[in-house]
């Protein structure tokens, strides 16, 4: 591999997702901003009847979902909900037959499985962000996603 090359797979796609919804439950939006080098894509989308956690995991997947072949990768979430489930929570889930501590079925089961899936192919730190603190791409995000939502997809 060329000095070119190198530089190139040690270097991450930087990813910036926000979900919401206005109300809980109520109609949502989500969003995911995809970095690499000089190059950015924006997804968004919306669910008319949905939940702030929901649109949090569907911007996480949809931005895996998008990337055509194994990386490393940065996901900045400022949901501690997505950040903890799938670095601390989805191992016992997964061990206890996707029941949760209280051996209730997991909630969202079917989107934490679709995230996993997606996640699987890449090398993924999660790392997480406070929201309306500030962080440019994150607020970038969540303007994309409240359009998304007021727009309705």
């Amino acid at each position: 591999m060329d000095s070119e090359g190198a530089a190139q797979a040690a270097t991450a796609v930087e990813v910036w997702t926000d979900g919401g919804c206005k109300p809980n439950p109520g109609p949502g939006g989500w969003a995911a901003i995809l970095r690499y080098g000089g190059t950015e894509r924006e997804l968004s989308g919306a669910d008319a009847a949905t939940t702030n956690n929901r649109m949090e995991l569907t911007a996480a997947i949809n931005a895996l979902e998008a990337l055509k072949r194994p990386c490393r990768v940065v996901l900045h979430t400022d949901s501690e909900y997505v950040r903890n489930g799938v670095t601390r929570w989805v191992t016992g889930w997964v061990r206890n037959n996707w029941r949760n501590a209280a051996k209730d079925p997991v909630a969202n089961m079917e989107l934490w499985q679709r995230l996993l899936a997606a996640a699987k192919p890449h090398q993924v730190e999660w790392k997480w962000v406070r929201g309306h603190a500030g962080d440019a791409m994150n607020e970038r995000a969540d303007k994309l996603a409240t359009a998304a939502r007021t727009r309705g997809g």
